[in-house]
């Protein structure tokens, strides 16, 4: 029998002073990558106490905590990732960052201690549970594939499930954001080095300018994009670096372009691969210069199984309350490495709104990655609430999620 609304939301909430306390600490001392000795060790603190088989990685600084219930049965991954982003902050906020040029932007202080508070409600609740929790605290999460690295050292072994929030800034607070299928896009880091043969700017018919050539690359790029992809299984091809040159008077030999590429089909991705090659190949041949493509593969696409982001909705709606899940129409095309987790076991990973009640447009809100990002405190005590119902949920159903 699963627990009930009420057995979840009213101690979500009475836990929240101490998550908002543990997030706050994190934010004030962001770190970033895969070795995050602080965080972990605040982490371990947290859960001191609460009776979990806790372990840390050895090949970065996880924490898995496993809480095992009062009958066997199923087990549930329950993630959160824990780095920040190498940055600065200009929120102005009483707890911002004091490391400098590291700033937690994506939300992951919240994601770890909402993690948290779910592993002190469930503890509380261990006899009831038919089966068990385990609990990812993952770094590296921006970049580094902390997920994969975690895979290797067993994170997943014997389990049956596995379920992530990530909060969203631009969603009104307390809405449960869901998709089926792709809900996150691909990401890849594409490099182009265009080379010609340098000179005097006085006599460019003496050079080969690759700068020109490499100006035409990017727009024709663009138009690749827009004229050759399906809009319905799109792709998003940014160049954000254009690097050429080292003062104003002298034709450089070489020009380097460096961009990102998503997609949200693994079909996509690999064509769009193939046409920026053959794009930048032959605008260069075109104007006699060379182009050398390098394409760095980054996170796959994350695909939700479509039953259990379903089931996740349902929980939303059946649990915290009637018309809290909303479905997206359309995938977010920001990436992340929970989607070599749900390349092992079926899971979701959907998007808590926490927008600051005084916002009154999401979409004009600061987002995730900016400087400014701010979130609504008081929505962690739902997505400890959403963390522990998708558990107990999945586990008195006996892993069925159907």
């Amino acid at each position: 029998m699963a627990l009930l609304e009420d057995d979840l939301l009213e101690p979500a909430r009475a836990l929240l002073p101490g998550v908002v306390e543990l997030r706050r600490d994190l934010h004030r001392h962001p770190e970033l990558g895969l070795e995050l000795p602080r965080t972990q060790a605040a982490v371990l603190d947290a859960l001191d106490g609460l009776g979990l088989e806790v372990r840390t990685g050895d090949a970065l600084g996880s924490v898995v905590a496993d809480l095992e219930g009062g009958r066997p049965g199923p087990r549930i991954v329950l993630r959160g990732d824990m780095d920040a982003l190498p940055m600065p902050e200009d929120t102005g906020l009483e707890f911002a960052s004091e490391v400098e040029g590291a700033m937690h932007a994506c939300g992951h202080d919240a994601h770890t201690a909402m993690l948290v508070g779910a592993a002190r409600l469930l503890a509380a609740r261990r006899d009831e549970l038919p089966g068990s929790v385990r609990f990812m605290f993952q770094p590296g999460e921006e970049g580094d594939g902390g997920a994969e690295l975690m895979i290797a050292e067993g994170v997943l072994d014997d389990v049956d499930a596995a379920f992530a929030i990530h909060i969203a800034p631009n969603v009104p607070a307390g809405i449960v954001a869901w998709k089926p299928g792709p809900a996150m896009a691909s990401a890849d880091v594409i490099s182009i080095e265009v080379t010609g043969r340098g000179g005097h700017a006085s006599t460019p018919h003496w050079a080969t300018d690759p700068v020109p050539v490499a100006c035409e690359i990017v727009l024709a790029l663009q138009s690749m994009v827009t004229r050759t992809v399906d809009a319905f299984d799109p792709a998003v091809l940014t160049i954000g670096k254009i690097r050429a040159g080292t003062t104003d008077n002298v034709i450089p030999e070489r020009a380097v372009l460096t961009g990102t590429l998503r997609a949200v089909s693994e079909t996509t991705r690999a064509k769009v691969q193939e046409r920026v090659r053959r794009v930048a190949d032959g605008v260069a041949a075109a104007h006699d210069c060379t182009a050398e493509v390098t394409v760095f593969s980054g996170y796959p696409v994350t695909v939700n199984d479509r039953d259990f982001a379903a089931f996740a909705a349902r929980v939303v709606d059946e649990r915290l309350g009637a018309g809290r899940s909303f479905e997206m129409t359309a995938p977010v095309m920001g990436a992340e490495d929970f989607s070599y987790v749900l390349q092992h076991v079926p899971g979701a990973m959907v998007f808590l709104g926490v927008c600051p009640p005084e916002n009154p447009d999401p979409f004009a809100a600061p987002a995730c990655h900016s400087n400014r990002m701010v979130l609504h405190e008081d929505v962690m005590a739902d997505g400890i609430a959403l963390h522990a119902a998708v558990a107990t949920t999945f586990l008195a159903n006996g892993g069925t999620f159907t």
